[in-house]
């Protein structure tokens, strides 16, 4: 799936990489961009995924195409980056489409609803089935062409305080929650908060929220999170499989040539693949580390679990009641993730199933 859509846009970084590049490649115009990151530097895994997607296109350009990369808050705030592409600001950005869910909720179909797609699934639907397409329509709205630019895998569920023994100990709790997944958690009775990546220590630390929510190990250890709430719980259900997108701005990539539509593509492609690939690395000796110096893992009790997927499907037939962006969105991605878990019960859960109870 992702080779067959990396290897159609890679032909001409092939010839580059092989030193050949034809004439037509020498006659493109020098372009400068700039990029606008939701994520700061300080973590590498995310934030890299743009500095993969700038250092390929700028090696399949010869040093035409030159994309500068700039972190949250730096050019703009970190959620103001899909105005700053619409309005041109900048020509691009790299961002979570669900933090934007304010500005519609079909945003978040982008990335990650509770009880979605995982990250396979995920690359599947928008590389061989229709949600590519069905996302660039969507973003025709807001002046964005998109790129899948990353998935982080499943995520873990948060830090907590206090340790969460049934649904009754979720109500009223001040949980960082990023962007969709919110509205599900206010509905089974926690108070979501929003807050971006590097604000989030020193929120949890003065006490300002009762727990917090990132990504997983590497990033959370990085954050230093085991330092201010001791329960790790598992699984982020929410965040089955997120995706990060490269926006950007509709008349910015119009005026490329074909040649350099092809390497976005290709450039993009390869950080998607990149990123997750990082995270799968880092995380599994992070854990080993948060855990050996005192932190409790806790999955989140069934309860919580039941009462947050009724919740989910409640909303979604409501949202498709009202919405219809979100109806021709969900509607085919809804009918892709059954097949897709019938297909993952059968092969994936069961290879996987046995495997994690041996020992190695």
């Amino acid at each position: 799936m992702e080779r067959r859509s990396f290897v159609r846009g890679a032909g001409l970084a092939g010839v580059l990489a092989a030193g050949a590049a034809p004439a037509i490649v020498h006659a493109q115009a020098n372009i400068r961009w700039r990029l606008a990151s939701s994520f700061p530097k300080s973590l590498d895994t995310i934030f890299g995924a743009a500095d993969v997607f700038a250092a390929r296109l700028k090696d399949m350009s010869g040093g035409k195409f030159v994309v500068s990369v700039h972190a949250g808050g730096e050019l703009m705030p970190p959620f103001g980056v899909v105005d700053g592409v619409q309005n041109g600001t900048v020509e691009m950005a790299h961002t979570a489409p669900y933090y934007f869910f304010g500005k519609d909720d079909t945003f978040a179909l982008g990335c990650a609803i509770p009880f979605g797609l995982n990250s396979r699934q995920m690359s599947a639907w928008m590389f061989q089935g229709n949600g590519l397409k069905l996302m660039r329509e969507f973003y025709r709205n807001y002046n964005i062409v998109n790129f899948p630019g990353g998935n982080t895998g499943a995520q873990m569920g948060g830090w907590f305080r206090k340790e969460i023994k049934s649904l009754a100990d979720m109500k009223g709790l001040k949980f960082r929650t990023g962007g969709f997944g919110g509205k599900v958690m206010e509905r089974i009775g926690v108070v979501p908060q929003n807050i971006p990546g590097g604000e989030i220590y020193s929120a949890l630390e003065k006490g300002t929220i009762d727990a917090a929510e990132w990504i997983g190990p590497y990033d959370d250890q990085k954050l230093g999170f085991n330092k201010v709430a001791p329960f790790y719980n598992y699984p982020g259900f929410w965040e089955g499989g997120p995706q990060l997108d490269f926006y950007i701005n509709s008349k910015a990539y119009d005026a490329l040539t074909p040649e350099y539509k092809a390497m976005v593509a290709s450039a993009a492609a390869a950080a998607h693949v990149d990123l997750q690939a990082d995270y799968d690395v880092k995380n599994p000796s992070a854990l080993k580390a948060l855990v050996g110096s005192g932190t409790k893992l806790v999955r989140f009790p069934k309860d919580v679990m039941e009462a947050a997927f009724k919740e989910s499907m409640a909303l979604y037939s409501e949202l498709s009641g009202k919405n219809p962006n979100w109806k021709k969105v969900y509607e085919d991605y809804a009918n892709f993730r059954r097949d897709q878990n019938l297909w993952f019960r059968f092969a994936e859960a069961g290879f996987d199933d046995f495997m994690q109870q041996q020992k190695l």
